[in-house]
């Protein structure tokens, strides 16, 4: 995700809060002549730093290239929204793996807000974290499903929740936009950034050397790997490729094989002033992130400056949409009347990359390349968990990451040219649906 998503001619901050929110360390230099390593990481948000993270405190070399900076992409950008579970819901892994391994995969989802958690207090992150999540609905047929949703989930794996409806939503979320709510504890918000940051300085005090501004430009495949930058080149036993959907800038000479089974999706948020405490607290009392059970959905929550980020709208382009700002802002208004004077401050977008049935894609290409991708929006806490997984079976402990590896995963219809533009024909299906 960069901020060059957005048109040259916006008027307002084109840095995101975040970036505006953080102090960021200088640039470091990038990597410069031959580098001997166990494990070579391409990508430095989530994913390749908790795998960096967890191989240096299982003992090896770990060395990470990114080829723009430390979470500058969606792992510096996103809603900061940690949700147990999977984009895809739990069907595909019913479906493809059975019930037994179904359940493994939402075991190890419960288990991604446990590791997250800990590393932010192990490694003493501090990242505005707050539990709590609300699931919202916008209207009867989407309150019957998420109620649908909300049992399954409780009688097939034993999450509770709590469904909220007339009088008693408005105690939960006071917005004349939903008639039904499902508020659970586990998952919750954090500043995506600062975390992002945090894992960072984590990585580095294991030992783990992180270039910035050093893009893999190829990847020479054997018992011993050699990546080479337009300055230097990394020998290494494994590799972890994580740089989801930017990997597609270089993936015809890094993994041509899995770069057509993930989507960029763009995606856009706003952050308004600082707003009164008080209104904060009537319009969310528990402080919990919100996320709508459309199929284009609206995500927001307040920040730890009770400021409101409201995120939304999808672009499977890269154009920015029309009057994004104005988009936005009506799209927050709509769910909460009373932000219509608040002043924005921030509008900022980027790309979160999809895979077809929205699972996350993990695998090995040959015996020693692994790959973490298509987290489909629901990447804070699948990302720490991919990064506890590919380390386990990169030490020779499988068992785990395989349950994701046995997923079958299809390449996008179309093939390069025509892919996009037949992703956009289904999802104004979805929103004709929505809306109807």
């Amino acid at each position: 995700m960069t901020s060059s998503l957005l048109n040259s001619d916006t008027q307002l901050n084109q840095t995101s809060y975040y970036e505006a929110s953080v102090q960021r360390e200088p640039l470091g230099e990038p990597l410069q002549g031959a580098l001997q390593a166990d494990a070579l990481i391409v990508g430095a948000g989530y994913a390749g730093l908790t795998s960096a993270i967890e191989l240096a405190q299982r003992g090896l070399r770990v060395v990470v290239l990114e080829a723009d900076r430390i979470c500058s992409g969606a792992s510096g950008r996103n809603g900061g929204q940690a949700i147990v579970g999977f984009a895809s819901g739990q069907q595909p892994y019913e479906a493809q793996l059975g019930r037994e391994d179904a359940r493994r995969a939402w075991d190890m989802s419960m288990e991604s807000i446990k590791l997250l958690d800990q590393h932010i207090e192990k490694h003493a992150i501090a990242c505005d974290r707050v539990h709590g999540y609300l699931h919202v609905a916008d209207s009867l047929r989407k309150a019957r499903a998420l109620e649908s949703d909300m049992q399954a989930l409780r009688n097939d794996y034993g999450f509770e929740s709590q469904i909220y409806t007339g009088a008693a939503l408005r105690q939960q979320i006071d917005s004349p936009r939903y008639c039904a709510a499902a508020f659970e504890p586990v998952s919750g918000h954090l500043h995506p950034l600062k975390f992002g940051l945090g894992l960072a300085a984590a990585a580095r005090a294991l030992g783990v050397q992180i270039h910035e501004r050093s893009p893999v430009q190829s990847l020479q495949r054997g018992d011993t790997l050699l990546a080479r930058t337009p300055q230097g080149s990394v020998r290494a036993r494994f590799a972890v490729l994580a740089g989801n959907c930017m990997l597609g800038e270089y993936g015809p000479a890094v993994a041509p094989e899995i770069t057509p089974r993930i989507m960029p999706v763009g995606t856009y948020m706003i952050a308004t002033a600082p707003l009164d405490p008080a209104l904060c607290r009537r319009l969310i009392p528990s402080n919990a992130s919100a996320c709508d059970n459309n199929f284009v959905l609206d995500y927001f929550r307040f920040s730890a400056d009770h400021r409101m980020l409201f995120g939304g709208r999808v672009s499977y382009t890269t154009a920015t949409p029309a009057n994004l700002l104005q988009t936005m802002q009506r799209r927050m208004v709509q769910v909460f009347p009373d932000l219509a004077p608040a002043p924005v401050d921030f509008v900022w977008g980027g790309f979160v990359d999809i895979s077809m049935n929205r699972a996350p894609d993990f695998g090995r290409l040959g015996s020693n390349v692994y790959y973490l991708q298509g987290f489909s929006g629901h990447g804070v806490a699948a990302t720490v968990l991919g990064g506890r997984l590919v380390a386990e079976a990169i030490v020779g402990q499988a068992e785990r990451f395989d349950v994701f590896a046995r997923l079958q995963h299809r390449n996008f219809p179309g093939g390069e040219l025509l892919r996009m533009p037949s992703l956009v024909l289904g999802t104004l299906y979805h929103r004709l649906k929505d809306l109807l």
